[in-house]
């Protein structure tokens, strides 16, 4: 150690791997961060609207959950590891912020804060871990090669015309989702192994876990706040009541047996490494983007209970479709199955068939809206009963 003071995580306690309260104080500025989303993609119901906050979506998921693994090492009870992070809320909630008008005039101001998190983390870490083990000290140097490469872009489309910068922030997110399924390869030094990865399970799938009770619960604000501005009518309540019914599903579906299952697979596999890549890093971002759209979808169905135009429609059975898509991918990649749940299946194959009445315009918004919740209540009492029986 060179007399170096480490700041990484102790392991091997009980509690070594328990998420500390100034990262769910960190979490605090992806609530926002979440509610910006949505709010951004209720306004810009289109193929490019939806193509814009989906980039914005990804990006966000981005520091998120680099951040995380950061944390995942790093003991956030240290007073640099608090202060980095109390820096990374600031840029974050600039990034925030200007969600709204990052395809606007705000979009120097938002790659400026993205980059800074992306690019300011990692240099903290390099210093951070300067006196550990050089496998780790270059994990990190091929981490900060990928996102310097990703960071060039996101500043070329903050500096370029609207009309250009989903293409320059495609390019980024492109390398930047590429980098981990590469291992990080850098020219001079080769790859990243997964040994390398020396995660705590139990650290990153309560992280994770976190997360998407954050999505959850922004979901429920948007439709209680709704609601509150909404003049009280039966179709108010009975869409409120679905997107209720709807919220708990996608929790009882997260959380009654896959969260615990995973959390259990990967902390006895060979490679958690592996596990926190495919199944935390990159299937939870379907996951959180289904919640995401949901929300979207609630508030179209309150607001609009007795139509509902295509991109309306998209959203009503697009949100539950990603979603159950996630958790689907999610549980196949965290449990020796040899296909995905087959109630999970099933419930996506109702959403196809109700595409049918949602083109034909047999059904309203509302219907359409109660339909979706009526399927996730069936996948999540299949998985129920099936996991109790075997």
């Amino acid at each position: 150690m060179n007399g170096i003071t480490s700041w990484l995580r102790t392991r091997g306690t009980h509690d070594s791997g328990k998420v500390a309260m100034v990262e769910l104080f960190f979490d605090l500025v992806f609530v926002f961060a979440v509610t910006q989303l949505s709010h951004a993609l209720l306004g810009r119901l289109t193929p490019l609207g939806t193509l814009q906050v989906g980039v914005m979506m990804v990006g966000t998921w981005w520091v998120w959950i680099y951040t995380s693994w950061v944390t995942n090492w790093l003991d956030p009870e240290r007073l640099p590891v608090r202060l980095a992070l109390f820096a990374l809320m600031g840029a974050g909630l600039v990034m925030s912020a200007t969600i709204p008008q990052a395809f606007g005039e705000a979009g120097l101001a938002f790659a400026l804060a993205y980059v800074a998190q992306q690019v300011g983390r990692t240099v903290f870490v390099l210093w951070a871990v300067r006196g550990e083990r050089l496998a780790m000290r270059r994990n990190f140097q091929r981490v900060m090669f990928w996102l310097l490469l990703g960071s060039a872009c996101w500043l070329a489309g903050g500096l370029a015309e609207p009309a250009q910068r989903l293409g320059w922030w495609g390019l980024a997110l492109a390398v930047e989702t590429a980098a981990p399924l590469l291992f990080f390869w850098t020219p001079g030094m080769g790859r990243s192994v997964l040994a390398d990865w020396d995660i705590d399970p139990n650290h990153m799938a309560e992280r994770c876990a976190l997360f998407v009770i954050i999505a959850l619960g922004e979901s429920l604000l948007v439709t209680g706040a709704t609601v509150a501005h909404a003049e009280w009518s039966a179709p108010i309540a009975a869409g409120a009541l679905a997107a209720f019914v709807g919220t708990l599903a996608m929790w009882w579906i997260y959380f009654d047996t896959g969260a615990t299952r995973a959390h259990h697979h990967m902390a006895h596999s060979a490679q958690p490494g592996r596990q926190a890549r495919n199944a935390y890093t990159y299937m939870h971002l379907l996951i959180v983007a289904g919640i995401v759209v949901c929300a979207v979808a609630d508030e179209l169905v309150l607001v609009h209970p007795d139509h509902a135009d295509l991109p309306a429609l998209v959203a009503i059975l697009g949100g539950p479709a990603l979603y159950l898509a996630g958790t689907a991918a999610f549980k196949w990649a965290t449990n020796t199955r040899r296909l995905p749940p087959f109630s999970h299946l099933v419930g996506l194959m109702l959403l196809v068939l109700l595409a049918v009445p949602a083109a034909l315009h047999m059904a309203s918004a509302l219907m359409l809206g109660a339909a979706t919740t009526v399927v996730l209540v069936i996948v999540a009492a299949w998985e129920y009963a099936a996991v109790r029986r075997a």
